[in-house]
């Protein structure tokens, strides 16, 4: 099994200033003069994280971070009032595009899981010329039935334990309907406390069934309520608005990928992002790679999906970028 690579610091980072009153915080780490790669986080509204760098070989790859707007390290912050309105997936993707500019990289490889999947395919099908390949993991479409998956109770008859809790902050009138609706009044209360308990339901939803095995520290890390601010108003925002793509959008535009090359490594007993998604996306990309992790489920972490995720990367850096 392939484990993640020892820890390593940036070499170099800063804010990019991207309109609409944003600030994007980047780095790089690894070697400056290696292969461009990088890294989209989930959630949307996850932020990156120290362990993020690890995907990937420090000799052969310049490792290019990001966080999100308004989350991590990014500004203005979402718990301290960031505007929803200019957090689309356009805004995201010209974003990715003016840090490649800055940064002065030609082309790059693409890596990212659950909503950083999402985030990759778009940003491929729109800009294909500037990636390399493509490393996803937890394969998230964003199509309605996901999201009804997850949000509006099917999910629960895994866990009903979790499920009952995350129920907990929607008056039960409104527990037949669309919960993602009724989270996003919770989530936007005037009442602090009515959002910020919200916010901690959403967000421990989302740590208490991403591994396949419980992982408290997992639970605890995300329970600060001002990343859980952050990450359930961001998700929920996008969510809401089906992503701000339309629906199957990333399966009917394909074949503006199709050459590229692309490993897809996917949890068996993902709950967040079931594997059919995966699936779809496989037979839709006949010349893709599908790795199913028979012991996983969505977490990025567990030892599975490490060792496939590491070795797609150690398989492409040899690859020429011209970046």
């Amino acid at each position: 099994m392939r484990p993640l690579y020892p820890p390593i610091e940036p070499y170099d980072h800063g804010m990019l200033e991207v309109g609409d009153g944003q600030a994007v915080y980047w780095e790089t780490s690894g070697n400056p003069d290696g292969k461009p790669a990088v890294f989209l986080h989930g959630g949307p509204g996850g932020g990156t994280s120290p362990l993020n760098r690890r995907y990937f070989d420090p000799d052969h790859y310049r490792i290019v971070l990001l966080d999100q707007r308004g989350c991590g390290r990014s500004t203005p912050h979402i718990a301290d009032g960031a505007d929803l309105s200019v957090n689309t997936t356009a805004h995201l993707i010209a974003d990715i595009e003016e840090l490649r500019r800055k940064l002065d990289i030609e082309r790059w490889l693409v890596f990212g899981g659950s909503w950083g999947s999402t985030l990759a395919l778009a940003y491929a099908q729109l800009h294909p010329e500037r990636v390399t390949e493509l490393v996803l993991r937890g394969i998230f479409l964003l199509r309605r039935k996901e999201i009804d998956w997850y949000y509006n109770g099917s999910a629960g008859y895994v866990y009903p334990d979790e499920w009952e809790k995350f129920l907990a902050p929607v008056p039960e009138a409104e527990r037949g309907g669309d919960l993602v609706e009724a989270y996003h009044r919770l989530l936007n209360s005037a009442d602090s406390e009515i959002a910020t308990a919200a916010a901690l339901a959403w967000t421990t939803w989302e740590s208490s069934t991403s591994s396949l095995r419980p992982d408290p520290a997992r639970v605890a890390e995300t329970s600060d309520s001002r990343f859980a601010l952050a990450f359930a108003r961001i998700e929920n925002h996008y969510f809401r608005h089906g992503g701000f793509l339309d629906e199957a959008q990333l399966l009917r535009d394909i074949g503006a990928i199709t050459h590229i090359p692309a490993v897809i490594v996917q949890g068996r007993h993902d709950i967040v992002c079931p594997a059919v998604s995966a699936w779809d996306l496989h037979r839709a990309w006949s010349g893709s790679r599908l790795h199913i992790v028979d012991d996983a489920g969505h977490s990025a972490a567990e030892p599975g999906i490490v060792h496939h995720l590491v070795e797609a990367t150690d398989m492409f850096a040899a690859v020429e970028s011209h970046g």
